[in-house]
């Protein structure tokens, strides 16, 4: 079984209960005393840093019950992210939850028991009400005494009845849905993605080299599960997938194709997530921080094209719609924040598309690809990425793309030389997203050939039960890139060391 994350770190005397009742009015003769409709017990079971476990119980003191909605309202603005027992749903501070088809039957008398796992900052205290149906309970039992009082207290305390645990977690790679600002398995069990990049096949292939940079045998992905990673991103390039003729015929089109699904089907038999991701794009852009004059794609973009990038989005996800466990990142690193004037600029270009300031081709934006791949047929889960490659996420929320299947979540890069490099500016800008959405950190990783930068960025992610994948499992000199590896077999560089021992000791 899976534990939340700090489990460990429980806080003495968490756990907080609230009783209360209600008075159902309808029905009752003029002048009767109203039975009381409910009573909910509430329990703080579990509570670690920046999260908690919780417990409700609701008893049906009134007449049976064929369906049942819970409503509450946190106080602090804590967030769930996985509920079982119930639907559990979430707008603002108020919460819902209401039966399953199993427990939809609540005779008079009858219990049901719920749990759920949840984020928190600062404080965390006790909703302060409850409704059964809309009707509100009332702390502290019936307003009306009994008849008969009872001529000795009770000697025993109540009894709080035992939680329901958390959903265990399904076996090898999951099907990931976005519940609250979590990953959920099949199960409804809350999941990270925890791994590494395999960089190479965004640019071997259109500079005529091969198709991946090293081996992709099964071997070399077997050395990445013994890290104990849980997920493995996959660069691509658009023009050898959609097969254009700048490329060499035997790395295009069909061979492209075929070799992406032939690494995707290793990843998945080590059970590990696959993240296909489109890193380089056609388009022609020479304004600030050009990588690359060239049309074609051998260079990162500050934006995908509406020429190829939808093209490319529908054929990837008819590949892979029947296949949830793969996992699907719409672009690498946006930057329209570099080629034009104003940030509302760069986020109505990002999320919008059509003719952006400063960029030469017609953009498709992230609703563009996001359509793309949804009208396909395709539930897989969609990682969206912010500005400044990557890096700012702070309009996130504001601009994100609508989906249909509302199964998004953000995507975001950091190293040591970026601007938004320290905790402050996580705490200030991350936070409010990963408060709301799923956050993974799609790459992490510095420039020193050490891990002292990305052992805190793990840190405040593991803080908070984030995802984050490290920057690259490729045999690169690591004062050139961030490189984990010296060696396919899975020797690590002193960069990698810290990555594998962290990920080691988080399954130990």
């Amino acid at each position: 079984m899976r534990h939340p994350p700090r489990l460990t770190a429980l806080l003495a005397g968490a756990a907080v209960t609230l009783a209360s009742t209600a008075l159902a009015v309808v029905g009752t003769a003029s002048g009767a005393a109203a039975a009381p409709v409910c009573t909910v017990e509430y329990s703080v079971t579990n509570q670690w840093t920046g999260g908690f476990q919780g417990a409700l119980t609701v008893t049906n003191n009134s007449t049976a019950l064929n369906g049942w909605s819970l409503g509450f309202s946190f106080p602090a603005g804590q967030q769930v992210g996985q509920g079982w027992g119930g639907k559990w749903s979430q707008s603002g501070a108020a919460v819902t939850v209401t039966n399953e088809s199993w427990n939809a039957q609540l005779g008079a008398g009858a219990k049901a028991t719920t749990g759920f796992i949840a984020s928190w900052t600062g404080t965390n205290p006790a909703p302060a009400a409850f409704t059964l149906g809309g009707v509100p309970c009332v702390v502290d039992g019936p307003t009306t005494p009994p008849t008969t009082p009872p001529t000795t207290p009770p000697t025993d305390p109540p009894t709080t009845p035992p939680t329901s645990p958390p959903p265990t977690p399904v076996t090898g790679a999951p099907e990931l849905s976005v519940t609250g600002n979590k990953f959920t398995d099949q199960n409804g069990a809350v999941r990270r993605l925890l791994g590494v990049n395999r960089s190479g096949g965004e640019f071997m292939c259109v500079q005529g080299y091969g198709i991946w940079d090293g081996p992709a045998d099964d071997a070399s992905v077997r050395a990445i599960a013994d890290w104990k990673a849980n997920t493995v991103r996959i660069p691509l390039n658009e023009e050898c997938w959609l097969g254009l003729d700048n490329v060499k015929p035997e790395y295009r089109g069909a061979n492209y194709v075929d070799a992406v699904k032939d690494l995707v089907s290793k990843v998945l038999a080590h059970g590990m997530t696959p993240v296909v991701e489109l890193h380089w794009t056609h388009g022609q852009y020479t304004g600030n921080s050009s990588g690359c004059a060239d049309v074609h794609a051998t260079c990162q973009k500050p934006m995908p094209n509406a020429q190829y990038t939808p093209a490319f989005w529908t054929s990837v996800a008819n590949t892979f719609k029947n296949d949830r466990r793969v996992v699907l990142d719409l672009f690498n690193e946006p930057y329209p924040d570099r080629a034009t004037s104003t940030a509302t600029q760069a986020w109505t270009c990002w999320r919008d598309g059509g003719t952006c300031p400063g960029i030469g081709y017609e953009v498709a934006g992230m609703q563009d690809l996001v359509d793309a791949v949804r009208a396909t047929g395709a539930k897989n889960l969609v990682l969206v990425p912010g500005l400044a490659y990557s890096n700012d996420l702070s309009q996130w929320l504001t601009y994100r793309p609508t989906d249909p299947a509302e199964n998004l979540a953000a995507a975001w890069h950091v190293y040591n030389f970026n601007t938004c490099a320290d905790e402050t500016c996580w705490n200030n800008t991350l936070a409010p997203v990963a408060a709301r959405v799923p956050l993974l950190a799609g790459e992490i990783g510095e420039n020193t050939c050490g891990h002292a930068f990305i052992d805190r960025v793990m840190k405040w992610f593991d803080d908070r039960g984030l995802s984050y994948l490290g920057w690259t499992w490729n045999t690169w000199n690591c004062n050139s890139g961030p490189a984990l590896i010296t060696s396919y077999d899975g020797t690590p560089t002193a960069f990698g060391t810290g990555l594998r021992d962290h990920l080691r000791a988080l399954t130990s």
